[in-house]
């Protein structure tokens, strides 16, 4: 049978439904819930705001009002989230189709390499377990789309949208404005002579979206607004299912027993925004754009305080534009390997993980070191490759 648009969009969907119902099926018979305990989070968060209160009300909240006023509707139906989330990734993965015929691509490739993201079974869990990264990942694609539309103010805003949804976009701000070349100079002197037309729309209306939406939301929801969805990330200490280099620090200074805390993990967002906000995006955004924030994101994630399987999603998304003509594709021993390693490195992590937090056991070390540095470097290899075939 012949992959077509309809075809791809239909099995994509069909995937969801069967994930959707197996999870209603599973919470409700088994001792093990399928559903992800953030959607127990933004389902709570909403109720509250429905009742009048603020989304805060509801203890780890840590996210933009608006996810809960999206989520008002589970307030009545309460699987409504999930079905959102999961036609985030059906919209990504519609747009991306858009985007790869913007590039060039011929429509079969356009929809193989989008059936990575569309037909993956690890994206369609997440995504109906209640992890709202699909929806974040439909934003991040549309911003993209809208560049490569040469849709400048519409790419801008979508982009300040998504830095205000989830912070960690704002890496991306560097690569667009390094990336858009074409349009006349305004300024052609000494160190500003890189300030062109484009640039400077695609700044004012990511800023200007960034700011009125933050503002509504401090306007209404005042200083809990701004403490928990973004000062809290400062300070951030989760160390549950954490795949991060940080996690046993985390562990320890988790403790209320411990005195003087670290302040180590507060600082581990210096290196890696250096490196994926500053240091790829002029090294790599001129050459190709999509690629470059693929591999912003998979560094970002990489280097991370707090990496857990939701985040793979972050660069899940951007994966089939790194695909294309990369090395790992070309050379069939090359991607299975990689492939094969990351999900090892994962299993190996899992199962150390698994014993310590539902068996009780002490797996620090070495298993949970030994296992959090395997995939930690599985993942600058990967990187490593990935820079090569930009």
């Amino acid at each position: 049978m012949k992959l077509t648009t309809t075809s791809l969009l239909v099995s994509a969907t069909l995937i969801r439904v069967v994930f959707f119902f197996y999870g209603v099926y599973q919470d409700a018979n088994a001792e093990i819930r399928f559903t992800d305990i953030d959607y127990f989070v933004f389902t709570d968060a909403a109720k509250f705001t429905a009742l009048g209160g603020t989304p805060y009300d509801r203890a780890t909240y840590r996210y933009t009002p608006i996810l809960a006023w999206f989520l008002l509707p589970t307030t009545i139906y309460f699987w409504f989230g999930k079905l959102l989330f999961a036609l985030g990734d059906l919209i990504a993965g519609w747009l991306m189709l858009r985007i790869f015929h913007l590039r060039g691509l011929s429509t079969e490739s356009a929809l193989k390499f989008s059936s990575v993201w569309l037909l993956n079974p690890m994206v369609a869990t997440i995504s109906t377990r209640g992890s709202s990264e699909g929806l974040l990942g439909a934003m991040v694609i549309a911003l993209l789309w809208a560049f490569y539309e040469k849709k400048v103010v519409l790419s801008g805003f979508l982009t300040g949208f998504a830095v205000h949804f989830k912070i960690y976009p704002i890496i991306y701000i560097p690569s667009i404005l390094w990336a858009l070349d074409d349009s006349p100079k305004l300024l052609g002197n000494g160190f500003l002579k890189w300030v062109n037309k484009d640039r400077v729309k695609f700044a004012l209306a990511s800023v200007a979206s960034f700011t009125i939406f933050t503002a509504l939301m401090y306007f209404v929801y005042g200083h809990p607004f701004l403490l928990h969805t973004y000062l809290h990330h400062l300070s951030r200490s989760d160390h549950r299912h954490n795949f991060s280099p940080y996690n046993i620090l985390l562990y320890m200074t988790s403790s209320p027993s411990v005195e003087h805390k670290s302040p180590y993990p507060s600082l581990a967002f210096i290196p890696q925004l250096f490196i994926s906000g500053i240091f790829f995006p002029f090294m790599l955004a001129k050459k190709d754009l999509a690629k470059t924030l693929f591999v912003q994101t998979f560094v970002f994630v990489t280097f991370n305080k707090v990496c857990t399987s939701q985040y793979f999603m972050w660069y899940l998304v951007l994966l089939p534009f790194y695909l294309p003509n990369s090395s790992m594709l070309k050379n069939k021993f090359l991607g299975i390997g990689a492939l094969l390693l990351w999900t090892l490195a994962q299993v190996l992590w899992l199962q150390q993980g698994f014993e310590l937090e539902y068996l009780g056991k002490s797996t620090f070390f070495p298993g949970i070191l030994a296992a959090t540095l395997i995939f930690f470097l599985v993942n600058i290899w990967i990187v490593g490759v990935a820079i090569d075939d930009i």
